[in-house]
């Protein structure tokens, strides 16, 4: 990996975990809660936070730009979330949601000259990113921008986690593999264990049929390890998705990121010393 991409790579990963945090919170199971969603599970809050951007989207839709979700999941839930509470009370509950989160884990930050530093320079970073065409991204880069610093620091490193998220669809696209494909592949390169991505929905046959189609493939051995092939083709997977997700960042020069990273070490320490976050997670951060 080149040293630009390796750049690219960890911004996502100080990101990731301020924009994930909301999944987790017990502040947004409260808001979740008091708009009539079931907290007992957390994916009807999930569905319903993380799609509402596109409306009162549909089943077809969320499966599209979901992708690792199995289609029988989605159907759980989807549309029968915006039975519960509009799109509209949605985001303004997510928005309730952000604050409260942000004003507990990040209160010492909160209102702070730092915080407001780099919001701007995550909002600069978002404002570059070409959107079109990555309907996530597209849809929350398209709401009104908050005016409080940890507010807008939330929606910029959304769209930017969402612009990448896009751009991994067309990367997974390109290498040929399908939904549950992604995820097998994914646990074959030792992402995370394959018990893990079972929050995505697939039955054990439709793991295990993916499985033999990339031992078909030459990419998976029976023991649902990745081969030499499998590897690479992951390992292109990433690397192309590092470049799409590059433009943004390149926005804000070095000297720029390099500020970022700086600003950004103690609020990620913060937000994952909170224990909220899962120490393994499907989207393999830290292993690859």
């Amino acid at each position: 990996m080149s040293e630009e991409l390796g750049r690219v790579r960890q911004m996502w990963h100080l990101l990731e975990p301020l924009h994930a945090v909301l999944y987790y919170a017990p502040e947004a199971r409260e808001e979740a809660a008091a708009l009539g969603y079931a907290v007992d599970e957390r994916w009807p809050g999930y569905f319903a936070w993380r799609a509402a951007p596109l409306g009162a989207a549909e089943e077809r839709q969320v499966v599209d730009t979901f992708y690792s979700f199995s289609p029988a999941m989605v159907r759980q839930y989807v549309p029968a979330v915006w039975s519960v509470a509009a799109p509209e009370a949605v985001l303004a509950a997510r928005t309730r949601a952000v604050d409260r989160t942000y004003r507990t884990l990040l209160a010492q930050w909160t209102d702070g000259p730092e915080l407001a530093e780099i919001a701007a320079l995550v909002h600069r970073a978002a404002e570059a990113a070409e959107v079109k065409g990555r309907p996530l991204a597209e849809a929350n880069a398209a709401l009104p921008w908050p005016d409080a610093p940890h507010l807008a620091l939330w929606q910029a490193a959304t769209v930017l986690r969402e612009h990448r998220g896009d751009g991994h669809i067309a990367a997974l696209v390109a290498a040929g593999l399908d939904p549950v494909e992604s995820l097998v592949s994914f646990a074959g390169v030792g992402a995370a264990r394959p018990e893990v991505f079972e929050s995505r929905g697939w039955s054990a046959d439709e793991w295990a049929a993916a499985r033999q189609r990339l031992e078909t493939r030459g990419l998976l051995r029976p023991d649902g390890m990745a081969t030499e092939a499998g590897r690479a083709l992951r390992a292109e997977v990433e690397r192309r998705t590092d470049e799409e997700a590059a433009g943004p960042w390149a926005a804000l020069g070095e000297e720029g990121r390099e500020r970022l990273v700086e600003l950004l070490g103690p609020l990620w320490v913060a937000v994952l010393g909170a224990g909220l976050l899962p120490s393994e997670t499907t989207l393999g951060i830290g292993k690859v």
